[in-house]
């Protein structure tokens, strides 16, 4: 009796904690818009000494973000607003476009700190980061591929390689800025959105070995990225060159322990840690809100990434697959940048230029995440509106389903079986 009351709570609280009957998917909004706005507090905190330093105004960097994240709720509202067949025709168009940023970076892009990766427009306070605009255009290109070229790509080493030569050329573009963080993203992202399709395991084996053997040849043929492998190795034995970035991130960690020094007590973002408020900010976190406040943010983007891929397999089972692989590539390439980041804070990979989705500073980071969860979220919009068109009018008990009504198939099974009963009829 007491097991069957205990899963009769259980159902209970998640009939409750459902979103199936809302309109769209409550819980990956919440996932954003916590994150959002935890980046602002955390880019407040650990910029304030640096923008005192370097202008005299120690909410410089705090009003910027304020923006940019207006700007990016902005976009969002507008990007809803679109259906996702405009992405899906316009797909080839915005490839191009991504590729003519990188290019253009190159020729007139404004170097900081040795990479050119930032195209500034004279008069305008804002700098538009190429490679991020690119990890769009190639998410919608590669679903709008997959979704017309899907069995052939299931079957056909051709159709499985094209996609990996435009991934070849955007990655040759990138390695020339230098951004070899985004070139490792957008790898994982296409690899993982062919795997998703379906493509065969023997050949991601075979490819596998050739990225491995690539990015070792890339990882040694610049001082600078021998010198961050060497460094991550044994951070302490050149802690004041080569491994100092990585010391006094750890550091950080250290002196957050448990449950952290305090918002705004931070030591570390005193100067020692270099770029506190953008690649480095989740060890200001874990530093001023310790291991809870850390592992917190870390299950925030778990529920975002698990929410978008229930997202993308919602779209599957409803016979939307342009909305499935989108969605599935945006969780790829945010879980992948969300993961390297944090582990190159806490020294588990080398240090890589890397922002932290929705939190750290940057104006283009911030735009296309939020852009990209607004896509989410119209493709989950997109895949309950198909659902419910398919599904028979259920009678409702006190405002609840009835259960003794029989379940609604699948939208799949349903457009199946339309042909069936239509040759039954003409018989």
């Amino acid at each position: 009796m007491k097991r069957a009351s205990r899963f009769s709570r259980l159902s209970r609280l998640r009939e409750r904690l459902s979103t199936r009957d809302q309109p769209f998917d409550g819980w990956l909004v919440i996932a954003t818009l916590s994150l959002m706005l935890i980046g602002w507090v955390m880019v407040t905190s650990a910029s304030s000494e640096v923008a005192a330093s370097l202008t005299g105004n120690p909410w410089y960097f705090s009003i910027r973000h304020g923006i940019f994240l207006v700007m990016a709720l902005a976009a969002a509202a507008f990007v809803l607003r679109m259906p996702l067949a405009w992405w899906k025709v316009n797909g080839p168009l915005l490839l191009l476009v991504g590729i003519a940023l990188l290019v253009l970076v190159l020729l007139v892009g404004r170097e900081v700190n040795g990479s050119k990766r930032w195209l500034s427009i004279s008069g305008v306070p804002f700098n538009l980061q190429a490679s991020e605009v690119a990890k769009l255009c190639l998410i919608a290109y590669m679903a709008g591929y997959l979704e017309r070229f899907l069995p052939q790509v299931r079957r056909q080493w051709g159709a499985f390689l094209r996609p990996l030569l435009i991934l070849s050329v955007i990655g040759v573009l990138l390695i020339l800025e230098p951004d070899y963080g985004a070139a490792v993203v957008m790898t994982g992202c296409v690899m993982g959105m062919l795997l998703m399709a379906g493509a065969p395991w023997g050949r991601f084996l075979l490819l596998a070995l050739l990225v491995a053997a690539g990015g070792a040849l890339l990882a040694i043929a610049e001082p600078y990225r021998l010198a961050r492998l060497t460094s991550f190795a044994d951070p302490w034995a050149d802690q004041f060159a080569s491994g100092y970035q990585l010391t006094q991130a750890l550091i950080a960690f250290g002196r957050g322990s448990w449950l952290g020094m305090g918002l705004g007590n931070s030591v570390q973002k005193l100067f020692y840690l270099p770029e506190a408020h953008t690649d480095f900010v989740f060890a200001v976190l874990a530093e001023e809100l310790g291991l809870f406040g850390a592992a917190g943010v870390v299950g925030l983007f778990a529920l975002l990434i698990w929410r978008a891929m229930a997202v993308g397999r919602r779209a599957e089972l409803a016979g939307l697959p342009f909305a499935a692989y989108l969605s599935y590539g945006i969780a790829l390439v945010v879980g992948a940048q969300a993961f390297i980041n944090i582990a190159v804070s806490s020294g588990m990979l080398p240090t890589k230029g890397l922002t932290l989705p929705l939190l750290s500073y940057g104006g283009s980071s911030l735009l296309v995440s939020a852009v990209m969860m607004a896509l989410l979220l119209r493709a989950d919009i997109e895949t309950r509106q198909a659902q419910r068109r398919a599904r028979p009018t259920v009678p409702r008990v006190d405002g609840r389903r009835d259960a003794s009504a029989p379940p609604a198939q699948p939208l799949s099974q349903r457009s199946a079986q339309q042909p069936a009963q239509r040759q039954g009829v003409a018989k």
